[in-house]
């Protein structure tokens, strides 16, 4: 039986785009399934009165660089969009929508590529959303019928407070076997996690 990677994200976060794509091959080479928990950092960070732009300058010009030697590291075509930070809360919905259609993670992948890579941030609007569902085959006119539904809308919330009981305060977080790991820098202790049997 394959363990379970819990996987907290927001498409606000510059780290979980990295660790969109560091864990995946972990969790491959364990044979590891990754589930996709839609976690919504704006509420999240209201709740903790926490305010990015209030953090020294030097640190936020600091982390700029940071990202970009990770993008290096890696060899990730990932950019710091003209347009940060975005509402995300119809990226989030739309990722728990494509759900019906069994393409949560090849939407993920998209709305990632288009902000991160791309410079679009179409991806904070329903209409942006929709042009990535009709890429992906799903109409548009239902894929937005449904991000607005009351069970999508209800499916965040849940999914945004289920993350808050258990202790996870930002993204990315990863859950296995009870145990947290916050952070796209912790890929060897979920490694570790995952070896052990």
């Amino acid at each position: 039986m394959s363990r379970i990677i819990d996987f907290y994200w927001d498409i606000g976060s510059t780290n979980t785009y990295f660790a969109l794509h560091l864990i995946r091959p972990v969790a491959k080479r364990h044979n590891a399934r990754l589930v996709l928990h839609p976690f919504n950092l704006g509420y999240v960070f209201r709740h903790h009165r926490y305010v990015l732009s209030e953090e020294p300058a030097i640190k936020l010009r600091n982390r700029r660089r940071d990202l970009e030697r990770w993008a290096e590291k890696y060899r990730l075509p990932f950019r710091m969009p003209d347009r940060f930070p975005i509402k995300t809360s119809h990226a989030l919905r739309g990722a728990i929508a494509m759900r019906d259609w069994d393409l949560e993670m090849a939407y993920v992948e998209e709305i990632f590529r288009c902000y991160w890579e791309q410079n679009d941030a179409s991806v904070a609007e329903p209409e942006g959303l929709a042009r990535i569902a009709e890429k992906l085959g799903v109409g548009a006119d239902a894929f937005l019928e449904r991000i607005d539904s009351a069970p999508v809308r209800e499916a965040l919330i849940s999914s945004t407070n289920s993350g808050l009981e258990k202790g996870i305060f930002g993204a990315p977080s990863f859950v296995i076997d009870g145990e947290l790991y916050w952070g796209k820098d912790r890929m060897e202790f979920i490694e570790d996690a995952l070896a052990r049997s």
